[in-house]
């Protein structure tokens, strides 16, 4: 019997916003623009989050902050060619989140790029995105057809009659790969190359992972104060929501949103005033790190699209 030999490769999302727009640290690779990755080496590093860590300073220069594990990834064929005999490759999945994207090396090679690049779809601060209604909906009908199944996923995805779901990035992808709408499952030889190319394809799996990581980064700063990770450690609460809405990928009303950081107490006030916006100076908080200890799961829990 033949064993097929596997690879465990280390795959990191690096996140950072800056003057509202979210962005991934990418390395360019000939195929296509690539997230940092790197073998798991257990005889250099005890854990997999050291190996990680320190593959994206090598590549890049950065030293990251908060760092969690994603998922697994592992379809068969995601690295392969026609008749490839080589390992099968594994790769585990990282978002890390980092305040300083001007640190990294001056490398031409390495660079943060706007995520919504990636997923056009998901930013809706300006309103619906109007790809999704103009191009979108139409293809996803059409390959849905008659089949029941489908369909109820097109509209639940896409919030047709519905809330729209921030969260559900990997599943919209999914949906738009499965319906052979993205680059890459023509890449993987699933479907042939769309007509309207929707959002910059990436090398491998590596749109998937990044999909992963803006679900679990929209969906995690509900209930923990990870978009603290993301802000400097003075900030207006324009800033603060500003960041919010660049990760949610919607728009927040400002008293409401004000309303919702007072109730949940996660910033202090520093005594100190921002001049340099231009207006009405304004107040300068900072993230009140006890609110960690007084209660289970403090985030910003606001409401998603309607």
């Amino acid at each position: 019997m033949t064993k097929t030999r596997i690879e465990v490769g280390l795959n990191a999302a690096v996140v950072a916003v800056t003057d509202g727009v979210p962005s991934v640290l990418m390395t360019a690779t000939p195929e296509a623009d690539a997230l940092p990755a790197g073998p798991f080496d257990p005889l250099a590093h005890r854990t997999m989050e050291q190996s990680v860590r320190a593959s994206v300073t090598d590549q890049t220069g950065l030293s990251i902050g908060y760092v969690e594990q994603l998922y697994t990834f592992g379809d068969r064929g995601r690295h392969a060619r026609p008749d490839d005999q080589g390992p099968h490759a594994m790769s585990v999945g990282y978002l890390a989140l980092t305040r300083l994207p001007e640190r990294q090396a001056g490398s031409p090679a390495v660079r943060f790029r706007p995520w919504y690049t990636f997923f056009p779809w998901e930013d809706a601060r300006g309103g619906r995105p109007p790809a999704i209604d103009a191009v979108i909906l139409p293809r996803l009908s059409a390959w849905s057809g008659d089949v029941t199944s489908r369909s109820e996923r097109v509209r639940h995805l896409f919030g047709v009659g519905s809330a729209f779901d921030e969260e559900k990035v990997l599943e919209r992808y999914e949906l738009l790969y499965e319906a052979g709408l993205v680059e890459e499952a023509a890449r993987d030889g699933r479907a042939e190359r769309p007509e309207i190319v929707l959002g910059v394809s990436m090398r491998f799996d590596h749109r998937r992972i990044l999909a992963t990581a803006m679900g679990r980064l929209r969906a995690k700063m509900k209930y923990r104060p990870v978009v603290f990770e993301l802000m400097p450690e003075a900030f207006t609460l324009t800033d603060l929501q500003h960041t919010v809405e660049a990760i949610a990928g919607q728009h927040l009303h400002k008293q409401n949103f004000r309303r919702l950081v007072e109730t949940a107490r996660l910033v202090e006030p520093t005594g100190e005033i921002d001049t340099s916006t231009g207006g009405r100076p304004a107040a300068l908080f900072r993230f009140r790190r006890e609110v960690t200890r007084e209660r289970p799961a403090p985030g910003l829990r606001f409401a998603g699209r309607g």
